[in-house]
């Protein structure tokens, strides 16, 4: 088949999941088991490397369980009794927080202190239960208010100060959207907006990436929040968009004689992943599979 493909240089590992991937298999080099307090990427796919090499996935129950060892807290950050729980039980930390989510923590800390002895309230337009919302709820003793949508406003009391943050992977469009129908309720709410700059970038890039091929193979695990949005974006401007974890997943009645090819992934999708179905379409079309872009 007559076809050309290309990956999008800005898509693969953000900076904090390349940190926290790299401390681990740092350590792993050394030691044959690491425990990770939840998974350390939502890619089922490079997870299952990763414990290949002895990374090991535990709940914070099973961190409970455990004495004088070692856990890696991952890059979606953890609320604060997840560090007393490791000093009670003498566990050392490596600590991979994102230095963007460790910010945001630590603003989301400072403002809900701030507003609590007036009655104020922080607000986090996220997913519920996410690991990063998790963390950030943490750090206001759990009374953090989660809204994902318009109907989860309802949950605010208006008649008192409010406070807006984001988590940083959300859809920069829904969240200026959630803002504005806080303002029309409470005009001089503050509205903080905290999602990753590369994140920005990234939704502002892969809408030109997208645009500018026939079709788009978007590679992501399935429990990616990441993925999802960024899919769900590629897919608004190009129809023939489709979401694979692998190779094997691709439909060849996707592709048409003469397409030009893009493949792109969330900020859970490591390059080596992308470079995987570029080296079959290049194979499908008979190319030499050398990993270069086309």
């Amino acid at each position: 088949m007559r076809l050309t493909a290309e990956i999008d240089p800005r898509s693969g590992f953000c900076h904090g999941v390349v940190r926290a991937v790299e401390q681990a298999e740092n350590y792993l080099k050394y030691s044959s088991r690491l425990y990770s307090l939840g998974a350390i990427v939502h890619n089922s796919v490079e997870l299952e490397r990763l414990k290949q090499k002895g990374l090991e996935i535990l709940s914070i129950d099973d961190v409970g369980q455990l004495h004088d060892d070692v856990i890696l807290v991952r890059a979606h950050g953890e609320p604060p009794e997840t560090y007393e729980l490791a000093r009670r039980n003498n566990l050392q930390v490596i600590d991979c927080t994102c230095p963007v989510v460790l910010k945001l923590q630590e603003r989301v800390r400072d403002t809900w202190q701030r507003l609590h002895p007036e009655g104020g309230q922080v607000v986090i337009f996220g997913k519920k239960g996410h690991a990063e919302v998790n963390g950030l709820v943490g750090q206001t003793g759990g009374e953090a208010i989660v809204v994902s949508n318009d109907a989860d406003l309802d949950q605010i009391d208006f008649t008192r100060p409010v406070a807006l943050f984001s988590q940083t992977t959300k859809d920069p469009d829904e969240f200026h959207h959630i803002a504005g129908r806080i303002r029309e309720r409470r005009p001089d709410a503050e509205v903080y907006d905290t999602i990753c700059r590369q994140v920005v970038q990234r939704h502002q890039s892969l809408v030109e990436f997208a645009r500018s091929h026939s079709v788009i193979l978007f590679v992501s695990g399935r429990e990616s929040s990441n993925g999802k949005v960024l899919y769900e974006l590629c897919r608004s401007v190009n129809p023939r968009t489709y979401r694979v974890e692998n190779a094997s997943q691709i439909d060849l009645a996707w592709l048409q004689e003469g397409d030009n090819v893009g493949i792109c992934g969330a900020t859970s999708t490591p390059k080596w992943q992308l470079e995987e179905i570029f080296i079959y379409l290049q194979r499908l079309a008979g190319e030499p599979s050398d990993n270069n872009n086309q």
